[in-house]
């Protein structure tokens, strides 16, 4: 029987932001689609971007995906894109006013979750979030910590090896 994701993401995924999920607590998540050069989604079908330093914008109604380095196409040539360039983010503009909403009312954030291809194109996972403080990510830490130890200890009950 195979294992259930915790987080379904669908597709061939491109990156995740794995930093995100222990700095930020996440609210919400919603798919967004990306505009990009024929060189970015060349350069992404090879497998090569990062969204470390990546977080989201919203300027003038749009919103704006910052920092995602997508490397230069090995392949290219002088029609190369540069590899940290504002990319524009594709939402639903229902979508696009409530996130307006919500980031002005609170302290929170938009980041990218992860990169995957669904159907050919290249989406996004977005996160609306807020910030974590030192004292929940050791309660995380410490609460993962029990989890696991509770699970090795129900195999270890179920094989009858005794601790």
């Amino acid at each position: 029987m195979a294992k259930k994701k915790k987080h379904k993401v669908p597709g061939d995924i491109v990156a995740t932001n794995r930093r995100a999920r222990h700095d930020y607590n996440i609210l919400d998540t919603y798919e967004a689609g990306i505009a990009l050069l024929g060189t970015e989604v060349k350069s992404l079908r090879e497998g090569k971007a990062s969204l470390v330093e990546a977080f989201c914008t919203i300027d003038e109604g749009e919103i704006w995906l910052r920092n995602l380095h997508i490397p230069e196409y090995s392949r290219g040539s002088w029609t190369n894109h540069s590899p940290r360039r504002v990319r524009k983010l594709l939402l639903h503009r229902r979508e696009i006013d409530s996130l307006m909403g919500k980031v002005r009312d609170g302290n929170r954030t938009l980041l990218p979750l992860s990169l995957y291809f669904r159907n050919g194109l290249l989406k996004v996972e977005l996160a609306l979030a807020s910030g974590k403080q030192a004292h929940d990510k050791r309660q995380d830490i410490k609460r993962r910590t029990e989890e696991r130890e509770i699970v090795r200890d129900m195999g270890r009950r179920i094989k009858g090896i005794r601790a």
